[in-house]
């Protein structure tokens, strides 16, 4: 078995092509693992069927094939080299397709990092990897790649997707979950098919697989006359505000006044997300009153978050000072 130095610890079962690396077989007992993007000088330019799956790790050497072993720091003693504690994949920009079935059963991956240059995903790639809920998706041109498109259509669940570039121009979008169901009409000898939960819509504002942010904006109020999770609304809300791209004013100016009326519970959620950065904006942009002050204070006292407990305490001062409150003793 070769032995080569990398970023995580990987077994790999791979077969050389003529423009590169296809990888057969992948395992690993990291959380967080990042496959190689090159080996042997070659670019890795596929993932074969079922390369991921844990169950296949353990079957044997295909015809023509090589095992190479990817070693960073040296895993714990026993551990197993088989996906399942994997919990945060990042594929590498060199890979162009994806084989049928390549996660299949990776049960514990929750966060997956990948290029839009990927023009084939395999059926059922994401099978059963059910906790898979987070898309971090760079671009490797200016135009947009299918790869989002493909993600909403594939997960009806919540999806929190972060998008990077070209340049400056990153943006956090949330599409929220909806459930399809097929229900037996026996009398009728067919299936009826029911859609519920406002995040359908959201799964499918694309246009020629490319995500229109137009359309995606002008689901707002539909979305909040639908039954709906409130902690969802806070999130998309505020990560179209936070991160703006083509955000036009009449759409800006109803995520404001939402999170205007919900302050406190915005405020909570960059406290739980440790986004301190973003709290001076929060402030200005929502105004909370003295109590929803307090109440945050309280929070970040609690949790020891004391960059944003300065700012709280701060903003507390400026707009409430305890010097103007007046109190008489009779």
């Amino acid at each position: 078995m070769k032995t080569v130095s990398g970023v995580s610890n990987w077994k790999l079962i791979l077969r050389r092509e003529a423009d590169g690396i296809t990888i057969l077989r992948a395992g690993t007992p990291d959380v967080r693992a990042v496959l190689p993007d090159r080996l042997f000088d070659l670019p890795v330019t596929a993932l074969g069927s079922r390369a991921l799956a844990p169950e296949r790790q353990a079957d044997g050497l295909p015809s023509g094939a090589e095992t190479v072993l990817v070693s960073c720091v040296p895993p714990e003693e026993g551990a197993v080299w088989n996906n399942r504690a994997l919990r945060d994949l990042t594929l590498p920009e060199s890979i162009g397709a994806v084989g049928d079935y390549a996660l299949l059963n990776c049960s514990s991956l929750k966060t997956l990092r990948i290029y839009d240059g990927v023009t084939r995903w395999g059926g059922g790639t994401l099978m059963n990897c059910r906790s898979l809920n987070t898309l971090h998706l760079t671009r490797t041109g200016q135009t947009q790649g299918e790869a989002l498109a493909w993600f909403a259509g594939e997960l009806s669940r919540e999806l929190d997707v972060t998008v990077y570039g070209p340049g400056e121009k990153n943006t956090r979008l949330l599409f929220p979950e909806y459930t399809e169901l097929y229900e037996e009409n026996c009398p009728a000898h067919h299936f009826d098919y029911f859609i519920s939960g406002a995040g359908y819509p959201y799964h499918h504002c694309f246009r020629q697989k490319r995500l229109s942010l137009k359309e995606y904006d002008a689901l707002w109020r539909d979305f909040l006359g639908m039954e709906h999770e409130e902690s969802a609304a806070l999130r998309l809300a505020w990560y179209r505000l936070r991160w703006p791209v083509e955000l036009g004013e009449t759409a800006a100016a109803g995520y404001r006044a939402y999170l205007k009326n919900h302050a406190g519970e915005t405020l909570r959620l960059l406290l739980e997300e440790e986004d301190g950065e973003a709290l001076p904006f929060l402030l200005e942009l929502t105004e909370p009153d003295r109590e929803t002050l307090s109440d945050a204070c309280g929070l970040a006292r609690e949790t020891g978050a004391t960059a944003a407990l300065a700012i709280l305490l701060e903003e507390q001062h400026r707009r409430f000072p305890a010097g103007l409150e007046k109190s008489f003793t009779l």
